[in-house]
């Protein structure tokens, strides 16, 4: 029986919105550097793809540079980040009581579609990332902190598409 601290309750949005904004600015004055995801991302997925064909990835443009003068892309403290950022989630979800393998879906979508649907999205959302140079932790948090143009123009970006593809895939969960 897993250790729960009380049974599907949540924290707060407001105080977890003040908490993340607090940990931005930790971010800041310790390195100087925002946070975002899509970062360690590539650096995993240059070591992972190094490790399968090295030759190309020390010539390649994008991931050679992770691997300059003997550098490891997995030394980087937003990997650190991102492990963490997991290994947090999981701990939260065991003591919350909400871990469990389920495929959440609407009446009218089947398990193929939903998994279909939410693998295509996660490789919009990779390649969105790689073109606008961050993630939505990044470009929105960060750079939106930041007062930053291009970060509020991504942030409405996101917000619109989001609206205008619920349109399309609404009757598969209604």
């Amino acid at each position: 029986m897993p250790i729960r601290l009380r049974d599907r309750e949540y924290w707060n949005p407001y105080l977890v919105g003040v908490a993340l904004g607090l940990v931005v600015l930790l971010a800041f004055l310790l390195t100087g550097k925002g946070i975002g995801a899509s970062g360690a991302m590539a650096r995993l997925t240059a070591w992972g793809t190094h490790l399968v064909a090295p030759d190309w990835t020390e010539a390649n443009g994008n991931f050679k540079w992770f691997f300059h003068k003997g550098a490891h892309p997995l030394d980087y403290w937003l990997v650190y980040l991102l492990v963490g950022t997991a290994i947090g989630g999981l701990v939260s979800g065991i003591l919350g009581g909400r871990n469990r393998t389920e495929i959440l879906r609407g009446p009218r979508a089947g398990r193929g579609l939903r998994l279909g649907l939410a693998f295509a999205g996660g490789i919009l959302a990779g390649v969105g990332a790689r073109l606008a140079r961050g993630c939505t932790s990044g470009q929105g948090i960060v750079g939106g902190g930041l007062m930053s143009v291009g970060a509020w123009i991504f942030l409405m970006a996101v917000f619109a598409g989001g609206f205008a593809m619920a349109w399309f895939v609404r009757r598969q969960w209604t």
